[in-house]
């Protein structure tokens, strides 16, 4: 072939290569532009990662510890740890016992309790890393909670449906706020007293596994080990308790209305990670693709950890926002350009698209997004079963092995891209609702 045949055909699938990239739609070429910035972006910012190490040398005698429970318990026999520990307690201990239950309770009134509890405490013990994961997530969770009561998703669920899922969420929060909530404070407590209280844990019915956990962070303060033995634990918690529960799985985790949320991608958690002025915002985060998988679920929790505390640029940008807005539900705290609390006086019948990019079309309201108190009012939960889900070092050996940083972290133009899609799947609706009355 001639120089000028080769020079000729590389032309040719240059211009069919045009030629396709004219002809695909707006809207793929949007998506296609919005990832490379994300990936441009999130590699800039791993250029300075600093993340978070498991270290094999540290955890040799936390695995050997656990290892030994299984063998422990049987030489103990039948009786309960909190029964077996309760009557060695001095009055001290149990006057300190019922003071972090107490504690516990009040802070676990709502979602903005909990995560204001989780932000005080980290503040005051910073070195309780997973205390300000715990914060930025359930930060999320209140955003989840109010999306159901905003301006798009009632107008895509029934409220049976927004009902189930929000007793769903809810019941998540609280009862991982309910177990982990005391055992941070008893490590608050133990700096205070000089002493280490770790034989207290099974007073708060926390899991045979967290005791070597804590009990090996106050001899070595390794924090990577002890955030993740968290993340472990607090997912599987919930587990058979909500997860895997024959009420949930049918009424909630198995439906429609759920299972649209991946496609939709309303499992996003999101970190504000620069200053919101003039209209602008920078999110960084992850979406979970199948909240079912107490695997992912797992993962997924040790990514956000390593995002947190491995990108110099989201751990300080993160802090900021931690320490300068407050938690209320609404999605304002973090776009208050595309969010507002105010509720509409009347919605219109026919939704009408509000969003173009990243910005609010002129002469369009932002999204109705409410704080939490204005969405639903505070329930009284039932206490969570009992019960032990640690039954030996091979159900957590896979999680302790690394704590990889994801690829493409930075998600901006993601998110807005997530509320043009909720908008469409709105307007979708509404036209497969004319046809079918048409019909």
């Amino acid at each position: 072939m001639s120089m000028n045949r080769v020079r000729q055909s590389g032309r040719d699938r240059l211009l069919e290569g045009m030629l396709r990239l004219l002809k695909m739609p707006i809207a793929l070429w949007t998506v296609l532009v919005a990832k490379w910035h994300a990936k441009q972006a999130s590699t800039d910012m791993a250029a300075h990662a600093r993340p978070p190490r498991l270290r094999e040398g540290s955890l040799k005698p936390l695995k050997a510890a656990w290892q030994s429970i299984a063998e422990r318990r049987e030489n103990q026999g039948s009786e309960t740890e909190p029964a077996r520990e309760a009557a060695q307690f001095s009055a001290w201990e149990l006057a300190l016992i019922e003071r972090i239950k107490q504690e516990t309770r009040v802070a676990n009134r709502n979602n903005v309790t909990r995560t204001e509890a989780y932000r005080t405490l980290y503040l005051r013990r910073p070195e309780l890393h997973w205390a300000l994961l715990a914060h930025m997530v359930s930060r999320n969770g209140g955003y989840n909670m109010t999306d159901l009561k905003g301006e798009l998703l009632p107008r895509l669920l029934g409220e049976p449906e927004r009902e189930k899922i929000f007793q769903l969420l809810e019941h998540a929060n609280s009862f991982i706020f309910g177990d982990a909530y005391p055992q941070l404070l008893l490590f608050d407590i133990a700096c205070k007293e000089g002493r280490e209280l770790t034989h207290l844990l099974p007073a708060f019915g926390v899991s045979r596994f967290m005791g070597p956990a804590w009990a090996h962070y106050w001899q070595r303060r390794d924090q990577v080990a002890l955030t993740v033995a968290l993340i472990v634990n607090e997912q599987h918690y919930i587990e058979q308790r909500i997860v895997q529960h024959p009420y949930y799985r049918s009424q909630v985790l198995d439906t429609p209305a759920f299972l649209m949320q991946a496609p939709l991608q309303l499992n996003a958690v999101v970190m504000p990670y620069g200053p919101l002025t003039d209209g602008k915002m920078q999110l960084a985060g992850l979406i979970l693709e199948n909240f079912s998988s107490i695997h992912e679920r797992i993962e997924f929790g040790k990514r956000l950890y390593a995002l947190i505390f491995g990108i110099p640029t989201l751990h300080k940008g993160v802090h900021q926002f931690m320490k300068a807005v407050r938690h209320t539900g609404s999605r304002t705290d973090f776009a208050p350009h595309l969010f507002t609390m105010r509720k509409p006086e009347a919605s219109p019948r026919r939704y009408k698209q509000k969003l173009e990019g990243c910005r609010i079309i002129r002469g369009r309201t932002p999204f109705y997004s409410p704080e939490l108190g204005a969405a639903w009012a505070d329930r009284k939960l039932e206490a969570p079963e009992l019960g032990e889900w640690y039954e030996g070092f091979h159900q957590v050996e896979v999680y302790f092995k690394e704590l990889p940083l994801p690829d493409v972290f930075e998600m901006t133009e993601a998110y807005c891209l997530e509320l043009n899609k909720i908008e469409a799947a709105v307007q979708a609706a509404e036209r497969l609702d004319l046809i079918l009355q048409k019909g």
